[in-house]
């Protein structure tokens, strides 16, 4: 149960903490965290030691990359549905690669924090016609 509390308490606090000090002012902002979210399991890979699992979570995390450019580029949404897709990536992850270094609490602390970020990033987005940019 903590790493649910933790996702979903860290989320908040990192969306808060970032419209406090201005930096969700960036369109760059939210899709830089949905690389930096996505980057986590190559290097949960990385740490297992495996260069196979290490290139199919390499190949996972590009898609998310893409996402974060695609919605950087044209409407905070695509990120917003990429970081929810990420949170039901960490629900299934285990049943879809065999990740060694992966922590056992990871996923339930990943699948709140994105779901968490990815509802945050929806509310600003419906709060202003042009997505988190002031």
């Amino acid at each position: 149960m903590l790493p649910y509390v933790v996702g979903v308490v860290l989320s908040l606090g990192v969306a808060c903490f970032a419209r406090l000090v201005g930096f969700d002012r960036d369109r760059a902002f939210y899709p830089t965290v949905l690389i930096v979210i996505a980057s986590t399991y190559p290097l949960f890979a990385a740490m297992g030691a495996s260069t196979q699992v290490l290139v199919l979570e390499s190949l996972v995390m590009l898609g998310f990359v893409i996402a974060a450019v695609v919605g950087f580029r044209t409407s905070v949404w695509v990120v917003v549905v990429a970081m929810a897709g990420h949170g039901l990536l960490d629900a299934t992850h285990s049943h879809v690669i065999a990740n060694a270094g992966v922590p056992v609490w990871w996923p339930g602390f990943c699948l709140t924090y994105d779901v968490g970020a990815a509802a945050g990033l929806a509310w600003l987005g419906s709060r202003q016609p042009e997505g988190v940019s002031r």
